[in-house]
């Protein structure tokens, strides 16, 4: 996950009682102060300063600072949307970390309701960050307001925006703690400014006349109003419309929406079972369903951070894993004494998987051209007492058949693909997807598996195109 080390923004000790707006305007460098468009791009390497002195600000709502802070490292520095940090109770300090480096004082510490007040609010306001943009806009009325705002006050409007029509939070605590926010991270103006504007949205909100998009006009138009409607980029809506049809199209984009579920893998490697883990989800109070499909799965809506808490994902008892992947392993049958390779391995889910199945004999080769992936999958095999069975190799698939005689037993290929299927899980992908990106992935996909073909056979067979009989088998997984 890249990090984005921010400058802080000067600013006043509330436990002091006084607030010297001037010390704010007077930081004339602060990025965020300054900007005049919310779509600046920020270098990651202009932003590091050392780290000042503790400003402890207790009247600041913690997981509304970590949430706006979070949301800024989303939209500029390529992190990702979820909060499984496999770091465990470290993960609130580390959070706080963030906003102090990047507003300049820290909150209270974050407790478990808090994280999860974090997940929600950061994974919804990216779900619906079209729509809320759309609500904003139209409550500004003059759009040069809307597009000069700054990026910082732009995500807490977001904020009170997501908790007020989608989580229906009580509206004074929502304008009251957003405005708090805004007048400390930026300046008594910028909380004035919340303040309006969410008053406004109250008042809409409880009088049910809140704008919305009409579904009018020619194809195009109705489209448009459909992906603000449903917070989807137009082309994802235009082409779902084209190959699915408009009421298949609106079930996608209102699953995609939904709050997502996850599945855990009980890590056979380590010798620990589907009921050990059932176990202890019971001790930890976490609801779960087991899954219908594959004996090492279990199913959970609720309780992730209870989860990561108790360590069971740093321990690595346990994994984070989509069941379609566990099903894409199951079809691949790893079997103790094969030799398998997948080919586009990291992060190495189903690496590790497939290695669990081996039960100490054989090999899975874990190619990937991502250095740093390939490290951390190596760190988990190792963790997960698997590392005796995976070989990771950093290499371009492409090129890899030319420099390598070895012919493997079988081979998966999960391509690069555009994530559109779990759009549920990574809230940020729709906003960093484009459909250019769908024609270069056609032709990634077919290089890459004309590569992956030729790890299964030797090159007398390629040569002369005779199979065996029971020829090896060649999976691909694309999403």
């Amino acid at each position: 996950m890249s990090v984005l080390h921010l400058p802080p923004i000067q600013v006043c000790c509330l436990t002091n009682k006084k607030h010297k707006d001037s010390s704010i305007n007077n930081n004339k460098s602060s990025k965020f102060a300054q900007s005049n468009s919310r779509n600046t791009t920020y270098r990651k390497d202009s932003f590091h300063q050392e780290r000042k002195p503790h400003n402890v600000n207790l009247e600041i709502s913690p997981h509304r600072a970590v949430s706006a802070v979070r949301l800024m490292r989303i939209e500029f520095g390529g992190a990702f949307a979820d909060l499984l940090n496999e770091k465990g109770k470290g993960s609130g300090d580390n959070e706080m970390g963030y906003v102090e480096r990047t507003l300049g004082f820290c909150t209270r510490d974050l407790d478990d309701r808090d994280l999860r007040m974090v997940t929600d609010i950061v994974g919804g306001t990216m779900r619906w960050r079209k729509y809320l943009d759309y609500l904003i806009l139209s409550l500004c009325h003059d759009p040069n307001v809307f597009s000069r705002m700054e990026p910082l006050l732009l995500q807490i409007l977001r904020i009170g925006f997501y908790e007020i029509v989608k989580l229906e939070v009580p509206s004074y605590a929502v304008v009251d703690e957003n405005v708090q926010l805004a007048k400390i991270a930026l300046r008594p103006g910028a909380g004035n400014m919340v303040n309006g504007i969410l008053r406004k949205l109250v008042l809409l909100k409880e009088s049910n006349s809140l704008p919305s998009p009409q579904l009018e006009g020619d194809d195009r138009a109705q489209a448009r109003a459909l992906a603000t409607l449903h917070s989807h980029p137009v082309w994802m809506v235009r082409r779902w419309i084209k190959y699915l049809g408009r009421e298949e199209a609106i079930k996608l984009m209102m699953w995609n929406n939904s709050d997502p579920s996850f599945s855990l893998r009980a890590n056979r490697g380590k010798g620990f079972t589907r009921s050990e883990l059932v176990s202890r989800l019971e001790t930890l109070k976490v609801p779960y369903e087991l899954s219908p499909h594959l004996n090492d799965f279990v199913r959970i809506s609720t309780g992730m951070q209870s989860v990561i808490q108790a360590g069971l994902l740093k321990e690595g008892l346990c994994s984070v894993q989509d069941e379609s992947a566990g099903l894409v392993v199951s079809i691949v049958d790893p079997q103790p004494g094969e030799t398998i390779i997948d080919c586009c391995a990291a992060p190495g889910g189903k690496t590790l998987f497939m290695a669990a199945c081996l039960n100490g004999q054989g090999m899975v080769t874990a190619i990937d051209i991502n250095k740093g992936r390939l490290r951390i999958l190596k760190e988990t095999a190792k963790m997960q007492k698997l590392n005796n069975v995976i070989t990771t190799v950093h290499a371009d698939l492409r090129e890899f058949p030319e420099k390598n005689q070895v012919v493997y037993d079988k081979v998966l290929l999960d391509a690069p693909c555009s994530g559109l299927g779990v759009l549920s899980k990574r809230a940020d992908l729709r906003w960093n997807r484009k459909s250019e990106d769908m024609e270069e992935l056609k032709s990634l996909q077919d290089e890459l598996l004309d590569a992956a073909s030729m790890s299964t056979l030797s090159r007398f067979d390629l040569k002369r195109l005779n199979l065996l009989a029971n020829p090896p088998i060649c999976i691909v997984y694309w999403r």
